[in-house]
């Protein structure tokens, strides 16, 4: 653990010294604020780097008017012709047989390898057990 000399101290007292003033000012800036609300004056809402605040009128009504310009257009391209759609499709009674078949082959395999597993977990064997 390092040693704490003379001047590491006095350097940790002005810093924390420093700190507190900031604070101090800090707060009497917001105590000068609640007062002022509470009288009845409304703080101004003026930005302090000498910029103007917001947006003219016109200035909003000309964007707005080319946002609705975009939008329109972006509308316009969206709308897929209907022709372009495609048919849905259709599974075929034979395919939907093929696709039977495969699940009681399927199933038929598992219940022979498994045997009595299956039949247990059934619940109507459960049923008939209980």
């Amino acid at each position: 653990m390092a040693m704490l000399t003379k001047e590491i101290i006095e350097a940790a007292i002005q810093g924390f010294e420093a700190q507190k003033q900031h604070i101090d000012a800090q707060l009497a800036e917001l105590r000068d604020m609640l007062s002022s609300a509470s009288a009845g004056s409304a703080p101004t809402s003026q930005p302090t780097d000498g910029k103007q605040p917001g947006m003219s009128a016109a200035g909003r009504k000309a964007i707005a008017e080319a946002q609705r310009k975009r939008w329109a257009a972006a509308k316009d391209k969206s709308v897929p012709p209907d022709a372009a759609k495609r048919p849905k499709r259709k599974l075929s009674a034979a395919g939907r047989a093929a696709i039977v078949a495969a699940l009681k082959k399927r199933w038929a395999a598992k219940r022979a390898a498994s045997g009595d597993e299956i039949a247990s977990t059934n619940k109507a064997t459960r049923k008939k057990t209980a």
